[in-house]
């Protein structure tokens, strides 16, 4: 990752950032302890300007490959082959307009989500949304400790309960890289990525797919709507995409640069976070399809269409490939995943506390809380029921963090709607209605998608 060496100099006067159409003053700033600590570029070519913005694009769009993704992915593409890789497509459309208005909010309002419900609603209001998001987080960060004990327990066989303790430490490896500087934790983000890309790529080029089937696969067909197994596959595929946690840690990371406070200098600062969550949410979309792919031309090609869990899926791949390689790149690959989403989840944990109370704990405290609440409930389930225990913890997983999106995507796209709260720097109408179309769309699919877990 690239560090500007022409540092923008900080304002001597506070930021300008509107206060009207909010109930309460903006406070303290989001993850204040690195707020603004990132040099970016004033002047000088694009893409220079854009090495310097890069890096909170690739926090979220980790949120976009987390184990709830690869169960989907893996499903869709053994069922199904190359036919849903549209839906994938399709997803991280959304996934990209609604992360524009993360940022937009963020860089425009100098709040991040959780701040913006605490100042422009009641408590009454206010409190209940902080006690969802945090249902979210300790859902997200469960789905992530879960991911990280199966990829430790298929490296090294190391059982599911211990795998779950040990995920507490990463904890410890945050504080140590935010004391740092904020570039060390996405550096060690961006490198995680590298190594589950090269993962995919060797997994990719042993399975050697049919190209021309995957270019196919991106061109819509009806039976995606007329197939209601293939519908229910894609409706997982796209009610996993979006997660609260990553609307809430969107718009507090992209505030660790540091821009200027004028009305041009944050229209410039939200088209730069924008291209660097459009670009990283791409590199996404890249890892997810190629989970797919590989699902399609390993499982499906020889008909094991039935393969949902991440084991059954690192168990098949050596007699299937041929390579003893393939299943140790699927464990480090997942391995990664999960790691790079508990760091996530950690300081989404974080900017949701701090936002929606206003208080400040100790990090170490504050970190310890947050990963207790994910790993007592996984450590209790791992011990008691074993394997098919995390399966089940995995899938509630996903159902709750559908019953929550609702409640950070409304407020989302209501806030960034608002000239009153957003005055110059409020979104174009064209990109309002799309996200709510968008957000009315992923809702009725979770929505669907509860609906036939709990009839199931």
């Amino acid at each position: 990752m690239a560090v500007s060496s022409v540092p923008q100099e900080r304002s001597s006067s506070p930021p300008d950032y509107p206060e009207t159409g909010w109930r309460r003053s903006r406070s303290t700033p989001s993850l204040s302890e690195v707020f603004g600590s990132v040099a970016t570029r004033p002047r000088g070519p694009l893409w220079k300007k854009l090495l310097a913005f890069l890096g909170p694009g690739y926090l979220v769009a980790v949120g976009y490959m987390d184990p709830g993704n690869w169960a989907t992915s893996l499903a869709g593409g053994s069922k199904f082959g190359y036919a849903l890789l549209v839906v994938a497509l399709l997803s991280n459309v959304m996934a990209i307009l609604l992360q524009a208005l993360c940022a937009r909010l963020g860089i425009a309002a100098g709040r991040d989500l959780a701040q913006a419900c605490r100042d422009a609603f009641p408590r009454a209001m206010s409190w209940p949304l902080w006690l969802l998001a945090e249902v979210a987080i300790c859902a997200t960060d469960l789905a992530e400790v879960i991911g990280t004990a199966i990829g430790l327990n298929l490296l090294f066989h190391i059982p599911l309960e211990i795998g779950v303790i040990i995920t507490a430490f990463d904890v410890f490896l945050i504080l140590g890289m935010q004391h740092l500087g904020f570039r060390w934790i996405e550096s060690f983000v961006v490198v995680l990525l590298g190594v589950i890309a090269a993962c995919f790529a060797v997994q990719i080029g042993l399975a050697d797919p049919d190209w021309r089937k995957v270019i196919l696969g991106f061109a819509p067909t009806t039976e995606i709507v007329t197939n209601p197994e293939m519908l229910y596959l894609a409706i997982g595929i796209i009610g996993a995409t979006v997660m609260p946690h990553n609307l809430y840690l969107h718009s507090g990371v992209v505030q660790t640069r540091r821009f200027g406070t004028t009305v041009d200098d944050k229209r410039e600062a939200i088209k730069l976070a924008t291209l660097d969550s459009t670009i990283a949410l791409m590199f996404a979309l890249l890892i997810n399809a190629s989970i797919l792919i590989l699902a399609a031309a390993t499982f499906n090609k020889v008909g094991k269409t039935d393969i949902a869990e991440l084991d059954q899926a690192h168990a098949f791949l050596a007699p299937l490939l041929g390579s003893a390689i393939a299943p140790t790149l699927f464990g480090i690959a997942l391995l990664c995943c999960g790691m790079n989403s508990t760091v996530t989840a950690t300081l989404s944990g974080q900017i949701v506390m701090e936002g929606f109370l206003d208080i400040r704990l100790p990090a170490w405290a504050r970190r310890l809380a947050t990963r207790a609440l994910a790993i007592v409930p996984a450590a209790i389930v791992t011990i008691w029921y074993g394997e098919g225990g995390t399966a089940r913890l995995l899938i509630l997983s996903q159902v709750i963090l559908g019953l929550a999106l609702p409640f950070s995507v409304v407020p989302l796209v209501m806030f960034t709607a608002d000239r009153r709260k957003l005055q110059a720097l409020v979104a174009p109408r064209w990109l309002t209605a799309l996200a709510a179309l968008v957000a009315a769309l992923i809702i009725a699919l979770n929505v669907k998608l509860i609906a036939d877990q709990v009839l199931a």
